[in-house]
């Protein structure tokens, strides 16, 4: 008997984790590039209207726009690939969630209202396993034979 035929429920696991990591990975990239095109286009546009550290200078403001720009690209990427649209929207709106919970940690003196911005890009990504963990047999489902 193979290792294969012995152990078939294993092989689904590492299947299923693999494709979790992969769909995570995925994930990651349009947001990254989301972040790195939008934070060139948003501090050049502040430094036109005279604002060297929008960061400090517009805390609500850049969260916003970071969120968007790290979230609209994951969403079309999402899309893109064939995610059913209520997934979606659940991920956006983990990232949304997110930003609104840095914002009131930051009025609320938690923490300092410039690291409002750097606070989303380091955490969103890691905030994606939240919806991904509550939808786990969907993000492992594809390397278990589940869809066709």
């Amino acid at each position: 008997m193979s290792a294969t035929a012995a152990h078939p429920a294993r092989h689904r696991r590492i299947g299923g984790l693999a494709h979790f990591v992969l769909h995570f990975l995925e994930m990651c990239m349009p947001m990254c590039v989301g972040w790195a095109v939008g934070d060139v286009v948003y501090f050049a546009v502040a430094d036109a209207l005279g604002s060297s550290e929008p960061f400090r200078d517009w805390p609500a403001l850049s969260l916003a726009i970071v969120t968007f720009n790290m979230t609209a690209p994951m969403v079309a990427w999402m899309r893109f690939r064939g995610m059913p649209q209520r997934p979606t929207a659940e991920m956006a709106a983990g990232m949304i969630v997110l930003a609104v919970v840095i914002l009131a940690a930051g009025w609320l003196g938690i923490v300092a209202m410039e690291s409002l911005a750097w606070l989303a890009h380091g955490l969103m990504m890691p905030a994606m396993l939240v919806p991904m963990l509550l939808r786990l047999e969907l993000y492992t489902e594809h390397a278990m034979g589940a869809h066709s």
